[in-house]
């Protein structure tokens, strides 16, 4: 298994507006804000679950992977384990009651998971390992998990499984006083963080949203769908998983010469960072990013991570802005989102900014239930 180091994986960018945390780590080989090979982000996430595969093995845990950004991660973790899965999320679900938690640094900071499936389960694991990209401080974790023992009588333990950790030597104590393990890729010191982004410009390209209306191809597809903002088996996500990146593989044929991007929605990253994996085992040059709630400031400076922002509708709330960054033209791209929302503003702002830089051959894969039938 490949060792990674911070400079395979940190890049450091400025975050728009945000007096509580001006810097934000781009993690280049996670899939997110930059584009990168299936493969590779696969080969990551799955370093780290080498970390927990012989640690946890003989007991029932269930993971938990962070929005938006490390919900793949956690997914993946949780594939790769066999384990029960579920994500944070800040999209709304009918019928459900939740615990609440919040990210004091981020700038959508409300976080929720679902209390039903929580209460469904809690009686027969052993752990919850919370997955994320990052970990700086540890204070959100710290806080779902208060709120978990406070809610629930028996007695849980808890480990925290992130890429990069950059907590200091106080937050870790608070951690191993609790009996939490860490597990981590890389260590990160952030102590220039700060720094260093301000050193940035902020003097790239912002494209504003263009909401013309547009001709574009959407295809629905919901057979075996898996919404992992409710607990489920994490064998069960892979088989659906392979599903779709076969009905998509076969939906849009790809050359061998082809460069295909794989997009996908927000929360919605593990199928799309699946279906790029897929591709490029079939020998096909594909790369996946997300579009993301995050306003990153965007900078020419060569090392900087991120050059170019389009801003977006959200496809599930025509009101939320979100952003696509550093595109360029390719053969073929996909997106994939779970997205239930039928106005097309989000779709017409996004394939807006993909035609924009020469794309014409644009497909959407939704991919949930339809529940309108």
């Amino acid at each position: 298994m490949k060792q990674y180091t911070q400079q395979d994986m940190v890049r450091i960018a400025k975050r728009e507006n945000n007096t509580k945390r001006s810097y934000l780590v781009v993690n280049r080989l996670q899939g997110k804000h930059i584009p990168v090979k299936g493969t590779d982000a696969l080969d990551v996430f799955d370093a780290l679950a080498e970390k927990l595969k012989n640690t946890y093995y003989n007991e029932k845990i269930l993971i938990a992977g962070f929005a938006e950004t490390a919900t793949a991660i956690g997914a993946r973790l949780a594939v790769t384990l066999g384990s029960y899965y579920i994500q944070t999320t800040r999209e709304p679900i009918e019928g459900v009651d939740y615990l609440y938690f919040t990210e004091s640094h981020s700038h959508a900071t409300e976080q929720k998971l679902v209390k039903n499936d929580i209460d469904r389960i809690i009686g027969s694991i052993d752990r919850i390992v919370f997955a994320e990209d990052e970990v700086t401080t540890g204070n959100t974790i710290m806080k779902i998990i208060e709120i978990i023992e406070k809610t629930y009588d028996k007695k849980i333990k808890f480990s925290v499984a992130s890429l990069l950790n950059g907590m200091n030597k106080e937050y870790l104590a608070k951690y191993k006083d609790k009996g939490i393990d860490i597990h981590y890729l890389v260590k990160t010191q952030h102590d220039t963080y700060t720094d260093i982004a301000d050193s940035f410009k902020g003097d790239g390209e912002y494209i504003e949203r263009d909401i013309s209306p547009v001709a574009f191809s959407e295809t629905a597809f919901s057979e075996n769908y898996t919404n992992t903002r409710r607990i489920c088996e994490s064998v069960d996500y892979d088989t659906a998983c392979k599903g779709l990146a076969e009905y998509i593989y076969g939906e849009i044929k790809p050359d061998r010469t082809d460069s295909v991007l794989v997009i996908g929605t927000e929360e919605f990253m593990y199928p799309a960072v699946y279906t790029a994996k897929a591709l490029n085992d079939k020998g096909i040059n594909a790369v996946t990013h997300s579009t993301t709630r995050s306003p990153i400031a965007v900078s020419r400076e060569e090392i900087y991570p991120v050059h170019k922002r389009y801003e977006l509708a959200s496809f599930y709330d025509d009101e939320r802005t979100t952003f696509i960054y550093d595109l360029k033209k390719y053969d073929k791209v996909i997106v994939i989102t779970d997205s239930k929302n039928d106005s097309p503003a989000g779709r017409y702002t996004l394939i807006n900014a993909l035609r924009s830089v020469g794309n014409d051959n644009i497909t959407i894969y939704r991919w949930c239930k339809d529940e309108r039938k």
